[in-house]
Order: structure tokens, then sequence, then C-alpha cells
């Protein structure tokens, strides 16, 4: 980078990101370069130390020489560093048709300034627009490194198992299915299962969250995690571009793409709004000739550069875009994946939540809740012929059986056959066993306790020799966060919150009546939960997210004013339909997501008004001749500063 010139490509760069450029400007638009780089500030320090030099000349009066051509070849050696380059991308504009830029506006006004004689005025002017610009380029960037930071989880390599040894590839390079090493320190390069025997992952890039992951051999382990100790080995279960983080950062890249309704608004407004007072400026130069007798064309064009310098959308068309900024750098930085920062906006309207319960507020896992045996059996002996009997069947409520650890050696069942819609029936330890519902204990005229018809969730019923022996209970859990999410969602201000879900209708209505969910409906296909959420779109100002993770909820994700899928956890369909994905699985995170975008709003439209306010009231005292050029600079560069340092803090707050 040339020392001799301000960088304004990195300006430009920033800008074009928030569509404040109109047109392609040729610049490169991705740069991530961080940190303090004093070689872009080299110009502007070089500009102001030879401002102070002649200002404090022309107060002292000490060198009589400093006047007419010396001192306007001072004042110019002060103006080209910061100068230039602004000109220089007017002047490129131009050539494109593009008239009324910022640059434009700032080169016409610094111009002018000089072609009155005032060049202390012009030099500054444009001096600290040229800092205003390099704060704003600052800003953006830090705004956007929670954002970008998910770019380096991109693995380079990926060291694969081929000819007996293990070679370096690249991650696209890799098949499903093959085996690849990750060590120490190294992310691992696509999603996979692990083959070692365990395994500890730092995963907060992919999650948010701090905690380091033990996992243990068979377990699914994610792209971009971390490998925090000794080598292990993974076999690979999706292509590259089909992994977490292949999703994660195709999903980063086309969320700042996607411009809220503000956004394009300031967008189209900017466009209108300079020319108009490109023409005001002229007219306030050039009318007064015909109305005011003492007309002094001097003082009237003094009066047009501060108006052009008050003008200059800057504080609009970057603070708007760099709110938006810090609130998906927010989110993101908390595990929270907003597919684009119109959704920032519409989650501060959204009035009811709509949620699934399995895998959303449930752990989506099947776990023994009660054991009650009825005969003389010991709960251990009782489960061993349980345990002997399911190990034939493949339903995820003989799984959830299967986990069930007893002491000792198992029992073994032979002449197991599967009763359709009942359950199983075979010999255990010469007995004959019976596990499932009660329609298959009554059809072998089993009497069953009635106790059980107030149980609402799944059961299975075991009969040991032709006697009920007793039943467990098989539920999901609700996730660790369920309760807390359920009243900081009312705590954000929704007013109506309601389940949807497949299972069945009296383990919904449980569930519900734990979390104090409104208002629960069960036993519902996927073309029924997208019927009720059309009735509920239907009503008068109500704005609806839903929440779910599975396939079957993908068409209500879609029809939803927002669709939130649980990322972890939920299926790639639900993950690719909806606008927001919470990557933790935390239901808790949702009430997170819609303070982030309540924040974001209200610090946008603080800087809407911060810049217009300022702006309209020295714009009057512009045109009345009571503002100097040293007000219009804080018109300008100070009212864009003031809402940088605004929509900063959506980075600084503290969100847990």
């Amino acid at each position: 980078m040339k020392k001799s010139r301000l960088d304004l490509r990195s300006l430009t760069a920033s800008k074009k990101t928030c569509e404040h450029c109109h047109d392609d400007d040729g610049h490169n638009h991705n740069d991530t370069s961080e940190g303090f780089n004093i070689n872009l500030y080299f110009p502007a320090i070089i500009s102001f130390i030879i401002l102070i030099i002649g200002i404090t000349i022309d107060y002292f009066n000490t060198l009589p020489f400093f006047e007419g051509y010396v001192r306007l070849a001072w004042y110019l050696t002060a103006y080209i560093p910061v100068g230039f380059p602004v000109i220089k991308e007017g002047w490129k504009s131009i050539k494109k048709g593009n008239f009324f830029t910022e640059f434009f506006l700032m080169g016409i006004a610094t111009i002018g300034a000089f072609g009155i004689g005032d060049y202390p005025e012009g030099v500054a002017v444009m001096l600290f627009y040229a800092v205003g610009e390099l704060f704003q380029s600052a800003a953006v960037k830090r705004a956007k490194g929670n954002i970008k930071a998910l770019l380096d989880l991109r693995p380079d390599q990926a060291l694969v198992y081929r000819n007996n040894s293990f070679i370096a590839v690249s991650p696209e390079e890799v098949k499903i299915g093959e085996k690849i090493q990750v060590r120490v320190g190294e992310k691992v390069p696509l999603d996979g299962e692990l083959i070692s025997e365990k395994g500890f992952f730092n995963t907060a890039a992919l999650t948010g969250e701090s905690k380091p992951y033990s996992l243990k051999k068979g377990k699914p382990i994610y792209a971009g995690s971390i490998n925090l100790d000794g080598v292990v080995e993974i076999k690979t279960t999706k292509k590259f571009n089909e992994s977490s983080i292949a999703r994660i950062l195709d999903m980063v890249q086309n969320a700042t793409a996607r411009k809220s309704k503000t956004e394009l608004f300031i967008r189209k407004f900017a466009r209108i709004y300079t020319p108009i007072v490109v023409y005001l400026a002229i007219g306030l130069t050039l009318l007064p000739y015909f109305f005011v007798d003492d007309y002094v064309f001097r003082d009237w064009l003094y009066r047009a550069l501060i108006f052009l310098v008050i003008s200059c959308p800057c504080a609009l068309v970057i603070s708007i875009p760099l709110g938006y900024f810090g609130g998906l750098g927010a989110a993101s930085r908390n595990g929270i994946l907003f597919k684009g920062a119109s959704f920032l906006d519409t989650m501060t309207k959204i009035n009811t939540v709509v949620m699934d319960k399995t895998g959303t507020v449930t752990k989506g896992v099947f776990k023994i809740q009660d054991l009650v045996t009825i005969q003389i059996f010991t709960e251990a002996e009782f489960m061993k012929y349980l345990i002997a009997i399911e190990e034939q069947s493949t339903h995820p409520i003989a799984k959830a059986i299967l986990e069930y650890k007893t002491e000792g050696e198992g029992f073994k069942a032979t002449d197991v056959s599967e009763i359709a819609g009942k359950g199983l029936k075979g010999t255990v330890n010469g007995k004959i066993v019976l596990a499932g519902n009660k329609a298959l204990l009554t059809s072998n005229k089993i009497n069953v306790s009635t106790e059980i018809d107030n149980i609402v969730e799944s059961i299975v019923l075991v009969a040991i020799d032709g006697k009920f022996a007793g039943y467990v209970t098989i539920a999901d859990e609700l996730k660790d966060d369920a309760h807390q999410a359920i009243k900081e969602i009312r705590a954000a201000g929704i007013t109506k919150i309601i389940m949807l879900s497949g299972d069945k209708d009296s383990i919904t209505q449980k569930v519900a009546k734990q979390l104090g969910i409104d208002w629960a409906k069960g036993g519902l296909l996927p073309e029924d939960k997208l019927e009720e959420v059309e009735k509920l779109k239907k009503l008068p100002s109500t704005k609806v997210a839903f929440i779910g993770d599975g396939i079957n909820d993908a068409p209500v994700l879609a029809v939803s004013d927002v669709g939130i899928a649980m990322g972890g956890l939920g299926s790639d369909v639900a993950v690719e339909t909806a606008d927001v994905i919470i990557q933790t699985d935390q239901p808790s995170k949702i009430a997170k997501a819609i303070e982030i975008g309540k924040s974001t709003r209200s610090i946008v439209w603080q800087n809407i008004a911060l810049a217009f306010g300022v702006k309209v009231v020295v714009l009057m005292l512009g045109a009345g001749g009571v503002a100097t050029m040293w007000e219009a600079v804080f018109a300008d560069v100070g009212v864009a500063l003031l809402a940088i340092l605004n929509a900063v803090r959506l980075q600084r707050m503290n969100w847990d």
C-alpha cells in the first residue's frame, strides 16, 4: 500500500458492503484486514500537521511572506494528501454517470472554499471527512468481525487415509465414508462420526457455547469444531459442501446481502436526496441576487458550500447498515444465525410464537421415566425379561428400554414374534413374555390394572407366564432451558405461545401444561400444522414465528413470518427453509433473538433521528448565515461518528 495517499479502497469497500456506492467501483470488496494500520492514517497525519502549522502562522502573523501564492501552496500541500483520493473517486463516479455522490459533494465544497480564499476551512473539512471515513471503515470491520470470524473456520486441508497412509488433500476432495485424522489444535474439516474411543472438542464458533464437549466413539462431530486433546480419527458422513460449516458460511455470506426495508429505503432516499441538495445549494448561491439588496456573491457561495458539507448523507448511509451488521454479529456470537438483516426487523414485530414439541422444547430422545412391577420380580429381574425380548425390535421405544443398565448377566429370548400394532411375544428363560400395549394383553386374556388408563406417556405393559407383571413409561425429556425459554419469550413481549405437535394429544397437552403454554394441539400431520398457522396469520395484527426442527416442520417454517429452526439436531430441510437458525438447539435463544432484533432496530432509528435532527438544524443555520464551515463539519462527520459509536454499542452489550 502506498504511503503517499489515503487508502480509499478500504473505505469504499466497506461502503459498498453497506450499499453506499451505487455502482461497482472495481475495488476489492473483500478487505478483511484487521488491527490498526498506521499507513492508512499517515496522509491524514501529514495533512493535520501542515494545517496546524499554517493556522498558527496565520494567527500570529509572524511570517510576512506567508500570503498570496505562498499561502495557497502551503494549504494545497495540506489538502492534497486527503483531498486527492476523494476527488479521484468522485471523478470515477462522474465518468460512470453517477454525479451525486458524497465524494462529489465534499470535492465541490472544499474546492469552492479554496476558490473564495478560505483555505484552512477547505483543508479542515476534507481532513475531518477523510478521518471520519477511516473511523467508519474501522467500525464496519469491527461490526462484521464476529461474522467474518466464521470464515476462518474453513479448513485448508484434510488428512485422509489412502494407500495405507494419511495424506493432505482439499476437504472438497474427501468422499463420504473415508477416514480422516485431526490433530490437536486443528479444525475438523468435514462432518463425521468419531472412530476414536473419545475426543474433546471446542465448538464455540459453531454453537456460541464456550464449554468444550467430550464425545465418545460413534458420536457425530461437526466440521469447524477444534480438536483439543490428542489425535482423533473420524469417518466422514457428508461431503464438504453439505457439512455444517459450509452451510453456516453460505448463510452468513447471504445474510449481509439481504437488506432490511430500512436499509433499502435509505439507499433510495440518498439517491434522491443528494441531487436535490446540490440544486438547492446552487439556488442558495444565485437566487438571492434577485431578492437581496446587498447581495455579495462570496457570502452566498460560502453559505452554499456550508449547505453542501452539511447535506452529505454519510451518517445515514453508513450508520444504518453498521447497526444491522452489529445485530447480525451479536446474534452470531450467541449461536443465532439470521439469514438476513430483514429478519432482524421482522423479529421485532412477532407477537405469536408457535412451536413444535419433539426436538424443540424436548430433547428428542426417549428415556424410561417410571418402572412399576406388580408381581414378585425385582426391578432388575423385570427389566432383564423386558430387555431380552425388546432386543429383537428396532422401534425407538425398544432403543430407550435397551439403554437401561442391569447388573449381572442378561437373559436371552427365543421364538420372538411381532404382533402388528400391539407388541412382541417370545420365550425368555422358559417363560412366555408379552411386551406391548393394553390390546396385546387383553387379547391374551390377561387382566391389566386400571391405573394405567390415566397415564399419558407411552407405556409398555409386560406379562410373564400369563400374569400382568408391570410396566414402564417412556417419555421424551424436556430440554434443560425449556421452562426458562417460555418465561423469557413472554418477557420479550410475546402475547401468545402455542404448541403444535405430531405426538399424541395427551402427551402434547401434558408438556404444554408443564411449561405454561397458552394453547396446544397434538396428533397433527404436517398439513394440519400448516393449516393451523395459516389460520393464525389471517387474524388481524398477528405476526407468527414458528420454531421446529424436523422435515415435517419445513412447510410451516416456510409460511411463517419468521421460521426458526434448531440447527444442531434439526434436519437439513428445516435448516434450509428457516429464516433464523438456533445453532445450540436451546429454545431460550429465541427470546435472545427477539431482544437482539429489538435493540438493533432501536439503535438504527436513534441514528436516523440523530442524523436528520442535527442536519436540519445546522442546514437552517447555514442557509441563514449563522453557521460556519466548522459547524458544518460537526453536522456531517461529527454526527456520523456519534452514530457509529451508538451502533458499536450492539457489540458491547451483554446478552447473557
